[in-house]
């Protein structure tokens, strides 16, 4: 099994580039991040040269204090699909795989067709190398959020019907909203472009708490997933003193 460091929670005291080289140090595969919008790109390229690390993905901008994304708000477009194209020009500057188009809090009909419309316009302007990802966040942390489920996440697939977009499966949202996280898996997996995960429900590092990801971990090796899976977890202290999961997976594989 292979593990992407996501240096939104992880060394997030750190500039991203070290912050990069930290992961490389622990025994990560791979990196992701939120929002490295105002590191510059070449310094976070330099970081990938000295490591061997790829960049997996990155989000669109939250949009004004409070927000959660701009694409699912009817009356916001212009602002994103700017949010939108600026995600496209620094993917594309440090080689990251996948932009996760963030929706926002919005509900209703009018939120579809906008979240609809700004997906497709992000599929055609963004390069065929950069998959897009959208995410369903649980009711506990973004009470609002337009994508609450896989089930809804999938019928916005589903009626987009564009290749190179693909669901975000985060095990910790998917506990703390749906549950029967493995069986989630099995039916989604065609449709599914990263993996992440966290305890629930406190999203903390993997070692605790209502899900046993030693048995998740080796569900996803025999199912041959074979890309890194990301390590979305807030520590409670030091990046460092959290990563006993880590190498006892390291020590077993």
């Amino acid at each position: 099994m292979k593990f992407s460091a996501n240096l939104g929670f992880l060394w997030a005291d750190r500039p991203l580039p070290d912050a990069i080289r930290a992961a490389k140090a622990a025994g990560f595969d791979a990196v992701e991040c939120h929002w490295p919008y105002d590191t510059p790109a070449d310094a976070v390229n330099a970081a990938l040269r000295d490591t061997g690390l790829p960049m997996l993905g990155l989000n669109t901008i939250r949009g004004n204090l409070g927000e959660n994304g701009l694409s699912a708000l009817p009356g916001r477009q212009a602002e994103a699909r700017a949010a939108i194209d600026a995600a496209i020009e620094y993917a594309s500057a440090i080689g990251a795989q996948a932009i996760h188009v963030m929706a926002g809090f919005a509900q209703g009909p009018d939120a579809q067709a906008t979240f609809l419309e700004n997906l497709a316009y992000a599929r055609a302007a963004a390069p065929a190398q950069i998959t897009l990802l959208i995410e369903p966040l649980n009711r506990h942390d973004a009470p609002g959020y337009f994508l609450k489920t896989t089930t809804q996440a999938m019928d916005v697939l589903g009626q987009l019907a564009l290749p190179g977009v693909k669901l975000m499966f985060d095990c910790y949202h998917v506990g703390r909203t749906e549950g029967d996280i493995v069986t989630r898996l099995d039916a989604l997996m065609p449709m599914i472009g990263h993996i992440q995960f966290a305890s629930v429900p406190d999203r903390g590092p993997p070692d605790h708490g209502e899900i046993n990801y030693g048995y998740i971990f080796d569900a996803l090796a025999q199912r041959g997933w074979a890309r890194p899976i990301g390590a979305e977890y807030k520590p409670k202290g030091a990046t460092d003193d959290s990563l006993g999961w880590l190498n006892a997976r390291l020590g077993a594989d």
